[in-house]
């Protein structure tokens, strides 16, 4: 061994060939940080001095090869000046460039994820060969940054600018045979054969019988393209990427910018413009925003893991009581992760409108070539459709997805919890029924919570698991476990009226509902509220949940607090209601559905509307429409965290991205509180104060706004 660090090991082999090792001795993973970067520094300072290296191959003898840079000290350099950032990505880049210029061929082997950094490492090597089980890519992008260590340089010199756009700013993990049909690597391998092949490799670049300094040269020079294929690449791949990104995602294209303007550059000067495009994106709110999201689902991650090792209950088998749309899909998300389900009902209609529900889900996954045939029959196989209650007896788990109404559910959880084992698990899908109400009759209240899915099941990515008074933790980290099973995150919340996402959604509705009864128009508030960056307007989303199910949970919360949400007088949505008008489901709400004469779904204003709900007399300033719209949100998330309802900042803003589709680019309403920041948010309150207790600002947000403080510090 001539080298052993903490990140990194070098050792010579025969024949004159060096091994850098890249194996933290700390972590499971390799991931660029600053120790790591100054460690290769010095491994790269002695292969250039040490004499008789005929060749090197880099290595990692971990299940991944490196993961990317180290995200955790992101926020910290954000806050810097941009000059400094620029220092520090020449700095970084001088390593990068350091190990691309060795005297000497270069070859790296690489197993499991190569990542961002980890691939912009890769891509320094003269060859790449990778392993049938790696993935490799340059997902920057998603944390609303560019590659800052050569990947925006590199990658286009090697497999085109073309596929290097779409690499860079579609910001997916590719797999090896897609990595090698474009030259992005040079060779795919077993993974047993892996190292030997490298070695292979090296040894037949040192020997001359592959031209490894041709191959080293194309990534040094210009770009091979002419001005008339230049300006077609560009200007389409601007105008393709600019109308998903643009406003709100400024990275892809800026690394779209980066890539054009160092076309016709040698290597050097290009990636000096690289690090201006990496500082110019690094200080945008997107990017600290995004950022903060992949710490906060971290920390989801880290949680779930605890969960897993301390649950004293494995789900094996799992159980659905109601199947219609919400209990097909449950069904549907467990089977298709490997866990078998029964779905039990009182109708075989309703077990069809379940199975279909789950057969519809996977014919459009074969249809889009994401599920084989196999697949398929194995997930359908693994749910049992049943009208009695043996096969549900067997289950370690059970999802009660009945009826929204706790008579009918408290039925249905007496009669289960009589059938099945002294230690099985009982869960309720409610969105809105008190835990503890419904834990009243059972007999092992500890071994009862909520487990609350959001529709569509197998799209959305959060579970709120509600821990009611008795219930235990060892049935929290057992659900927990369950859900991150079935592919979802997790967010624990206490029992409370509307739980966390319902609670602090519908105080969002109210200002809604408050905003129509002042004169405003629907439509402009959906416009407003969509290029602020929700999924859809208030009306669209309240057509999408449905007006009754809004309807009947605007009784649950009003009666739970009833200063701040109670109803609002001549509330359109109770008019939709008593006029039978359910959005989405029955076709008619704020909005009228139907289909064109291609049977594709329509969405169109029928004017009448307006007799039922009243003529809109007022125009509003965008900015007043959202401060009315989101502060009555981000005060109830406060409330939330300040009542323990939900145990972290993090928790509270991952639960409103993967259950309401809150925007990322915003980082959650905790974030876009920092970003505003809290004395701000107070300052604003006081315009409002006239509206009500919901816009009454929390004590807890009073007293960090004194104190300077925020939610989260880099």
């Amino acid at each position: 061994m001539i080298y052993d660090g903490q990140s990194l090991q070098c050792k010579m082999l025969d024949n004159g060939i060096a091994e850098v090792i890249f194996d933290n001795k700390k972590e499971s993973v390799n991931k660029f940080d600053a120790a790591t970067l100054q460690e290769w520094k010095e491994v790269i300072e002695l292969l250039n001095t040490t004499d008789g290296i005929r060749g090197a191959i880099a290595t990692s003898p971990k299940s991944v090869f490196i993961v990317g840079a180290d995200i955790t000290e992101f926020l910290a350099m954000f806050a810097q000046p941009k000059e400094q950032m620029v220092d520090w990505c020449k700095q970084a880049g001088a390593i990068f460039t350091g190990y691309q210029e060795l005297p000497f061929p270069t070859v790296v082997a690489i197993n499991g994820f190569a990542l961002g950094g980890g691939f912009e490492m890769a891509l320094t090597c003269d060859y790449r060969v990778a392993s049938t089980e790696a993935r490799v890519g340059l997902p920057e992008t998603q944390l609303g940054l560019i590659p800052g260590f050569g990947g925006t340089i590199r990658l286009p010199r090697l497999i085109g600018s073309d596929n290097a756009i779409e690499w860079i700013a579609m910001a997916k993990n590719h797999k090896p045979e897609a990595a090698l049909k474009v030259g992005a690597i040079d060779a795919i391998t077993a993974p047993e054969k892996l190292r030997d092949v490298a070695l292979q490799m090296v040894n037949d670049a040192a020997e001359g019988k592959l031209n490894w300094k041709a191959k080293r040269a194309e990534k040094q020079g210009p770009m091979k393209l002419n001005k008339l294929e230049s300006t077609m690449a560009f200007e389409t791949a601007k105008g393709m990427v600019g109308a998903k990104a643009l406003p709100h995602y400024p990275a892809p294209m800026e690394a779209i910018r980066v890539i054009e303007a160092t076309a016709t550059m040698p290597q050097s000067e290009a990636l000096l413009e690289e690090h201006q495009g990496f500082a110019n994106v690094s200080h945008t709110s997107q990017a600290n925003a995004m950022v903060q999201i992949f710490l906060n689902d971290q920390l989801l991650k880290k949680k779930a893991k605890i969960a897993a090792k301390t649950a004293t209950k494995q789900v094996k088998y799992g159980a659905v009581l109601g199947a219609g749309i919400m209990g097909g899909g449950i069904a549907y998300q467990s089977a298709s992760k490997g866990i078998p389900v029964a779905m039990k009902d009182i109708t075989t209609d309703a077990l069809d409108l379940g199975m279909n529900e789950a057969i519809k889900i996977l014919n459009k996954g074969v249809k889009l070539g994401k599920v084989t045939p196999e697949k398929m029959a194995k997930v359908v196989a693994s749910i049992n459709p049943t009208l009695d209650y043996a096969p549900v007896a067997n289950a370690d788990l059970v999802v009660e997805a009945v009826v929204e109404n706790p008579k009918v559910k408290d039925i249905v959880l007496q009669e289960v919890e009589g059938i099945i084992a002294e230690d099985a698990i009982l869960t309720s899908n409610t969105s809105t029924i008190s835990i503890d109400l419904l834990a009243k009759n059972l007999k092992r209240p500890e071994l009862f919570c909520g487990m609350h899915f959001f529709n569509p099941v197998h799209k959305m990515p959060l579970v709120e698991v509600i821990r009611g008074e008795k219930t235990s933790d060892e049935t929290v980290a057992a659900t927990v476990a369950y859900a991150t099973a079935m592919g979802k995150s997790a967010v624990v919340v206490k029992d409370c009226p509307g739980f966390y996402v319902n609670r602090v959604l519908f105080p969002y509705f109210r200002g809604f509902s408050a905003l129509l009864q002042d004169g405003a128009d629907f439509r402009q508030i959906d416009k407003v509220m969509a290029g602020f960056g929700w999924p859809m307007g208030p009306a669209y989303l309240l057509d999408v949940v449905g007006i009754d199910t809004a309807y009947h949970c605007t009784d649950v919360l009003a009666e739970g607090f009833p200063t701040r949400m109670a109803k609002v007088d001549g509330d359109a949505v109770e008019k939709l209601f008593k006029a039978d008008k359910y959005g989405q489901k029955n076709g008619s709400g704020f909005y009228t559905y139907g289909t064109d004469k291609r049977g594709k779904p329509t969405k169109v204003v029928d004017e009448t509307v307006f007799e039922l709900i009243g003529t809109p007399n007022k125009e509003f300033e965008k900015q007043e429409i959202v401060e009315r719209m989101m502060l009555p949100l981000i005060f109830e998330v406060v409330r939330c965290l300040e009542e323990g309802i939900v145990d972290t900042p993090a928790e509270c803003d991952m639960a409103l991205l993967y259950g309401l589709g809150f925007p990322p680019f915003r980082g959650g309403p905790l974030k876009y509180a920092d970003e505003l920041g809290v004395a701000n948010v107070v300052a604003i309150a006081e315009k409002y104060a006239h509206l009500g207790a919901s816009y009454e600002v929390p004590e807890l947000l009073k007293s960090m706004a004194a104190d300077n403080k925020s939610f989260y510090t880099a």
